[in-house]
């Protein structure tokens, strides 16, 4: 006591300069926020750089080409008329000379082949010397290439940008998308732009203003809140100061080292400043009530008498609320290590900076205790009566409350296994012209995602050979069947084309190297938007269109093909390889369930350990914790009742939410078991403990639920369940916390 006493006159008598240090220290990380805070989407974020999938991503765009590609739709008078490939051919000049495009490609650079002198040449498929119904018939031979470069109604024209590998244009990529549509307009004054550039780019704009809405928004709440939970209107900048300086600092840090917002890390503001504000509103009012208590102490007396008071159980829910985050450091996606470790060092920085602009803040005062006198109050309500009734409540009806509540606890391990995990892309998205577009594009499309199936020998050497072919043709007719494909392109279509054209070709007369050297030349650069072949002839490729799905239906579709692919190659003689980001983003699954089982994991056994360590009774303990699991397992009811999945948001709501549950309990445990003026049975202790904590209890609550709330506004699918579940999982925490929990210490406590 003597210490601490000590320590807080230090803080008192250099308070100036310490506000002098704070006031240096909030301008310069707000400068630097201000100067270098950006937003990142990037796949990096997402996938760690030495994941396997990953790099095999990485390395099939150095080889075969980059699905970072826009996908434009023309609406036109006539997709195959003189002007609209006019059109088509200057902007090909104008696209192609951009730096980060590899290469483009529509209907005006498609070229078909012609056999001709025991060689095959290619011709422009758009000849628009060619009559109106010679350009059609050509291109009905053509279905799977022809169907995505025009629709059916000739009345939209498809064009198709391919950007560099992902590494190559990461620093660019913001740029990127405003200045492809700055081409395109000057061209077409009414075009649709959809891809994953374009929804990447609408990603990061939502993020950017998002998180600027939710900092604001939840500004303006926790002040109109405190207004209603602070007992004089005095404390009312002491608490925004709390909010205000710590998260400042955090952002001055995140900048300072080079890292950007993304989907995850716009919740910390939010998360941090709502955390803030509970642990001032407990100090706040532990030192109301001891100076209410006892008025003949002065002030320093008054300070540490209320930080001694306040210090054990915020340090445990921080404890607990820091694991909580921490456990996220777990997960295999870079995005929720990065949340973890910045909320754990905004945590930590919030309870140092919240005791000391408390003690400063307290030190200005004058010791002019009255009785609590909220600026704002609901005259009707009486936090006080209603504590009363609810240690009278709890008394009463103990048993009925444990057996209905262990009920609940039952269903909600039951409603765990019920709980689907999938993330929808889409859902990632908030409603926009990105979304519209998208939505259009693929109407006309049904397709502008793609993957590349890779078919090559076991043993090696060329693929180039009629058993192949003849594998090939059987699993494209199988892949074209798949509701899930729009299109799948491959030498199979040039094929097929040829023998319609040129039948005797592929007679069984000609040779095997003669059918090898037409189809080898068959992939010529003209088209290499479609890759056929590898450069070696060593493997074969079908390139695949699809709709934007979610990863259940991804990996379903993954499965398909393979499932397809060992139907009808021999196995022992040839390989698939599927590649493209829809590989790497159909195990974001298993990542978030790896993230669910680890994080949850260790922050539950750390949980424990704290609340062991804080109770000092293995019993006690035990009925402590089950009221703090409760919530979970009424979170996985919930999700299960209203369909909403685990995703890359909701994957992070469990070791958060079991930190978050802890808090309240901690300050409920805390008095229950200090207390000096009551001994006896467990009852009158409880009783006890709830009038002294309810107080702060509900309004920690309050501003927990009036936070998350903010994020459940969000236009984002999946950060708007992510807000919604978190706000409802508090509000069942807080009451377990005074009904389940008061039931089972009083029942089972010795």
């Amino acid at each position: 006591m003597k210490k601490l006493q000590q320590l807080i006159n230090s803080i008192i008598k250099y308070r100036l300069a310490i506000i002098l240090v704070l006031v240096v220290l909030v301008f310069l990380s707000a400068q630097q926020t201000i100067k270098n805070l950006s937003v990142d989407n990037s796949l990096s974020i997402w996938f760690l750089e030495d994941d396997p999938s990953y790099k095999a991503y990485i390395d099939f765009q150095e080889e075969i080409g980059s699905d970072e590609i826009f996908v434009a739709m023309f609406p036109v008078e006539n997709a195959i008329g003189d002007l609209e490939k006019e059109n088509l051919l200057e902007l090909h000049e104008v696209i192609d000379a951009l730096p980060y495009v590899k290469r483009s490609f529509s209907l005006a650079k498609a070229k078909y082949p012609i056999y001709t002198n025991t060689k095959i040449k290619f011709d422009d498929l758009y000849n628009t010397k060619r009559s109106e119904k010679g350009i059609k018939n050509l291109l009905s031979k053509l279905p799977n290439i022809s169907s995505q470069l025009i629709t059916k109604d000739y009345k939209n024209q498809f064009f198709y940008i391919q950007l560099n590998p992902t590494p190559a244009i990461e620093a660019q990529r913001e740029a990127i998308p405003r200045e492809i549509r700055q081409i395109i307009s000057k061209k077409y004054s009414e075009y649709h732009l959809t891809g994953p550039p374009v929804l990447n780019e609408a990603y990061s704009l939502g993020i950017y203003k998002e998180s600027m809405l939710f900092g604001l928004l939840t500004v303006l709440v926790i002040t109109l809140m405190l207004l209603f939970l602070l007992p004089s209107k005095r404390y009312l900048l002491v608490s925004l100061l709390s909010v205000a300086i710590p998260l400042a600092l955090l952002f001055g840090i995140i900048t300072s080292l080079g890292f950007a917002l993304n989907m995850i890390s716009m919740l910390i503001p939010t998360i941090l400043m709502v955390y803030s504000v509970s642990d001032a509103v407990h100090i706040i009012n532990i030192y109301h009530k001891e100076g209410l208590k006892n008025r003949n102490f002065h002030k320093l007396q008054l300070i540490t008498l209320s930080i001694r008071k306040s210090f054990i159980p915020c340090f445990y829910t921080t404890l607990t609320t820091f694991v909580g985050y921490f456990a996220l450091y777990l997960s295999p996606l870079p995005a929720f290590k990065n949340m973890g470790v910045f909320t754990c060092i905004g945590l930590v920085l919030s309870f140092l900076l919240v005791y000391v602009i408390a003690i400063i803040g307290f030190s200005f005062m004058k010791l002019n205790f009255q009785e609590s006198k909220p600026i704002l109050n609901l005259n009707s309500f009486s936090q006080t009566q209603f504590v009363l009734w609810l240690n009278s409540f709890t008394t009463r009806y103990k048993t009925s409350i444990i057996v209905v509540f262990s009920l609940v606890l039952l269903y909600g391990v039951y409603s765990i296994f019920q709980v689907k995990i999938d993330t929808n892309s889409l859902d990632l998205l908030a409603e926009g012209h990105a979304k519209k577009d998208l939505r259009i594009v693929e109407s006309q499309l049904n397709g502008s995602s793609r993957i590349q199936l890779s078919i090559s020998a076991t043993k090696g050497g060329k693929i180039l050979n009629r058993e192949a072919v003849s594998y090939m043709e059987k699993f494209q007719q199988k892949l074209e069947t798949n509701p899930l494909i729009a299109s799948a392109v491959s030498v199979v279509d040039i094929k097929s084309f040829l023998e319609k054209r040129t039948p005797i070709l592929f007679q069984s007369a000609i040779s095997k190297e003669k059918i090898e050297s037409t189809l080898a030349s068959a992939d010529a650069k003209a088209n290499s938007f479609f890759k056929l072949f590898s450069d070696d002839f060593t493997s074969a490729g079908i390139t695949v269109s699809f709709k934007e799905m979610n990863t259940s239906k991804l990996q379903q579709l993954l499965n398909e093909i393979e499932r397809d692919f060992v139907k009808t190659f021999p196995k022992e003689f040839y390989k698939l390889k599927i590649n493209g980001f829809a590989v790497v983003f159909a195990q974001l699954n298993r990542f978030i369930l790896e993230t669910q089982f680890k994080s949850f994991f260790v922050a539950f056994v750390i949980g424990f350990l704290c609340l062991w360590i804080f109770i000092r009774n293995i019993r006690t303990t035990l009925l402590v914790l089950i009221p703090n699991v409760l919530p979970l397992f009424v979170l996985a009811i919930l999700m299960s009742l209203l369909d909403i999945t685990l995703d890359v948001t909701t994957a992070m709501i469990t070791p958060i939410m079991l930190g978050i549950a802890m808090d309240d309990t901690i300050h409920l445990v805390y008095k229950y078991k200090r207390t000096k003026q009551v001994k006896g049975s467990p009852e009158a202790r409880m009783n006890n403990a709830m009038m002294y904590t309810g107080t702060a209890l509900f309004s920690t609550t309050i501003a927990l639920v009036g936070g998350f709330l903010i994020i459940s506004s969000s236009a984002v699918p999946s950060v708007s369940h992510f807000g919604l579940l978190c706000a409802v999982t508090v509000l069942i925490a807080l009451i377990t916390d005074i009904f389940y929990l008061p039931a089972l210490l009083k029942t089972f406590d010795r």
